[in-house]
């Protein structure tokens, strides 16, 4: 049998809050200061890789490298003006990795590729949160780690749905959407080991009318 996978996850703390609209707000309680780590469990482990599972209609995914051929980098940010569509692309984009062909450095520059520009709200803290320090990666490099996603679903959470139904007008202060999304990541190591895990992840994304969606912040935990 191959090597065990290392599975992400994260403690968290809050920090500061991101102010999504003016008057009546709703906020997200986002995240600084958390600290990755990768435990040697996942939902499914067999001695061969398995293909990554079809997604639903809909979802943004990213293709399993053929056999012995590299990953391509990190892809830059999806150009959409939709929060749904762009938040499935960025949760792809945090649940892929390659550490046989990627630094820690690169994969930190292609995740903030994706994030606003806007500093009063972004919070790069808990995006880079999202993968392990530079020491455990070098550990998943050594193992040939890398990983594939795929995406069932996204959607607006109920609370932000509702706060938006009680004052239409107040996410036009920042455009800053909440979407939790669904999916699923297909793990593989050296040696012939593969794993498969159900992820879940709440994302504050950024639209302005008129310009490429942003991303703003990972949620400290998952809404409904």
């Amino acid at each position: 049998m191959g090597k065990r996978s290392l599975s992400p996850r994260a403690d968290w703390r809050p920090s500061r809050r991101v102010v999504l609209a003016a008057g009546a707000l709703i906020t997200l309680l986002l995240v600084a200061g958390a600290v990755a780590w990768w435990t040697g469990s996942s939902k499914t482990v067999d001695a061969a890789p398995h293909a990554t599972a079809s997604p639903t209609a809909g979802a943004t995914d990213v293709a399993p490298s053929p056999a012995g051929e590299s990953a391509a980098p990190v892809a830059g940010p999806l150009p959409v003006s939709d929060p749904l569509a762009f938040a499935r692309a960025a949760a792809t984009m945090l649940w892929s990795f390659d550490a046989r062909t990627t630094s820690h450095a690169e994969q930190l520059a292609g995740m903030k590729s994706w994030m606003t520009s806007e500093s009063a709200y972004a919070d790069w803290d808990s995006v880079q949160a999202q993968i392990p320090d530079p020491v455990l990666w070098s550990r998943l490099k050594d193992n040939g780690q890398h990983a594939t996603a795929t995406v069932s679903e996204a959607h607006f959470p109920s609370a932000f749905k509702q706060a938006i139904a009680d004052d239409p007008a107040a996410i036009t202060e920042a455009y800053i959407y909440a979407v939790t999304v669904r999916g699923k990541t297909q793990l593989a190591w050296t040696g012939g080991g593969s794993g498969a895990e159900d992820r879940q992840i709440t994302l504050a994304v950024q639209c302005r009318p008129g310009a490429d969606c942003r991303l703003v912040a990972v949620a400290p935990r998952v809404a409904p």
